[in-house]
């Protein structure tokens, strides 16, 4: 059995899309050590006027930071935010950089190209500061409004990602474009240039694709998995599109069923699932609708994995 490592992103994915009080996304942060989860991309240090709902990064940073045992990432834009991530007790921060151009442009408006210049010097930047810098390629499989990305367009940004010495990368599909197929064809490439089990990999499932992703991912030795609990999540700059990351709770009885080791409590994840779509926040997700697939008592996995059969009443098959 492989153990799967999963980041939990809906501290950042979710709030960055829909506004809630500081305490409320300290309370899901608690929730989800519970649950198990130790690494988390809490945040993102980026300018508030743009993404007020996370204006409050440097106070949640403060609120978790000294819970031992945590892995504490976030996403920057510019050197303001990398300092700010520093400062904060980030243990890494994350480039926003996006594979498409147009959506570059609208988002931090500065192409590619730019963003690559910008990276390089950043780099220098965190290695003074002594914080790990790492790289987004959002869209990497192609979007948000485009056609699907191949390898052979990919294969420019990565060699100059490793010309400028940024080799910690989280490959996005953050339109959902991507099949199994399409996500080995990538990492056939990305694994040219960087260890896979180095590298990060966020799907998302905006058109159902993305448990099934995430088991290929698995199968492939893939170091890290991006994942949202709920299945929650969106992007300002894209009003009226499903932005959810893949489900938590969902990838994570996926995994046990194909023979991974998540270290996760389903039955709390569920849980925290509830009480976060409770709070005000759309989900998405299957387990915590009908519960988990029911396990006999005397299975070893239902007592590693926290699972619980379900004692509500399912909703009707459809």
């Amino acid at each position: 059995m492989r153990t799967v490592r999963l980041r939990e992103i809906a501290p950042r994915l979710a709030f960055q899309a829909h506004p809630v009080p500081t305490e409320v996304k300290i309370e899901l942060v608690m929730r989800l050590v519970r649950a198990g989860i130790l690494d988390l991309e809490l945040s993102s240090f980026v300018r508030p006027d743009l993404i007020p709902g996370l204006a409050d990064a440097g106070e949640v940073f403060a609120a978790v930071r000294t819970t031992p045992g945590l892995t504490l990432g976030c996403c920057i834009g510019n050197e303001r935010g990398l300092r700010a991530a520093a400062d904060a007790g980030a243990d890494s921060a994350t480039f926003l950089l996006s594979a498409d151009e147009d959506f570059a442009r609208a988002n931090i408006g500065r192409g590619t190209e730019e963003s690559l210049a910008e990276l390089g010097r950043l780099a220098a930047v965190a290695a003074d500061l002594g914080i790990t810098l790492g790289t987004y390629v959002i869209f990497a499989w192609g979007g948000p409004g485009g056609p699907a990305r191949g390898s052979a367009e990919l294969d420019p940004i990565a060699r100059r990602l490793v010309d400028i010495g940024v080799t910690d990368w989280v490959l996005a599909d953050s339109s959902g474009y991507a099949a199994p197929p399409q996500i080995r064809a990538l990492l056939d490439l990305a694994a040219h240039h960087v260890p896979l089990d180095s590298l990060t990999v966020q799907v998302h499932d905006n058109r159902g694709l993305g448990v099934a992703n995430v088991l290929t991912l698995a199968e492939l030795g893939v170091g890290t998995i991006d994942v949202s609990v709920a299945g929650s999540g969106g992007h300002p700059a894209m009003p009226g599109q499903r932005g959810g990351g893949v489900c938590t709770e969902d990838a994570a009885q996926a995994l046990e069923l194909a023979g991974h080791d998540t270290g996760l409590d389903l039955a709390a994840l569920v849980d925290t699932a509830t009480w976060l779509v409770d709070a005000g926040v759309p989900g998405l997700g299957f387990v915590r609708h009908v519960g988990p697939v029911p396990r006999a008592a005397q299975d070893p996995a239902a007592l590693t994995f926290g699972w619980k059969n379900p004692t509500h009443e399912s909703e009707p098959a459809r």
